[in-house]
């Protein structure tokens, strides 16, 4: 399924930032945009608290990742001009079975391209894919600091259930998480 929407951003996100463009589509993600997920991924390992990754990921560790996304947990990329500006993936919770109806969001957009609706319109079409897909609830994990993503998420009625205290450290310090939820009726 594809989803198309206006979102204000610019050509290149870094430069010529005043310029609007309205043509992102929101679509789901095949082979060839594997190596940009990739580089958009490795951008937040190396420079943000998003990930609690530390090591940047091969392409071979990726199509692994890539190839656990099926029908039930979309892997999504934000277009525009043909470039890819940000992705977002449902995964599983857990591999017990009584999680099944269960998934987490990963969500990412490329450096200079944050806050320019983005993330939102991924967030969106996650959400709905998520539904489709007869899930039951939705898990995000959301680490100290990125109050953009709090703030994101809460506005797609995902409720924060907690937070645990000092779980992750990156960059030399320890980090909360504040675990969020979204449950479909």
């Amino acid at each position: 399924m594809v989803f198309e929407g206006l979102a204000r951003k610019n050509i290149s996100c870094t430069e010529n930032a005043s310029q609007l463009v309205t043509d992102l589509i929101i679509r789901r993600a095949n082979q060839s945009d594997l190596s940009a997920i990739t580089e958009i991924y490795n951008q937040a390992i190396l420079h943000t608290t998003a990930t609690f990754d530390t090591q940047p990921k091969t392409i071979s560790e990726q199509q692994t990742w890539f190839d656990e996304h099926d029908s039930k947990h979309p892997l999504l990329v934000a277009v525009q001009g043909g470039s890819v500006l940000g992705w977002a993936s449902l995964s599983k919770w857990s591999d017990r079975c009584a999680y099944s109806g269960t998934a987490e969001v990963s969500l990412y957009v490329k450096e200079g391209c944050q806050g320019q609706g983005i993330g939102r319109k991924l967030l969106e079409a996650l959400v709905e894919e998520g539904q489709k897909a007869g899930l039951h609830t939705l898990i995000a994990r959301i680490s100290q600091g990125n109050e953009a993503s709090l703030k994101l998420f809460k506005t797609k009625n995902f409720e924060t259930v907690g937070t645990m205290r000092e779980v992750g450290r990156k960059f030399g310090k320890l980090l909360d998480v504040h675990m969020l939820q979204r449950v479909f009726t």
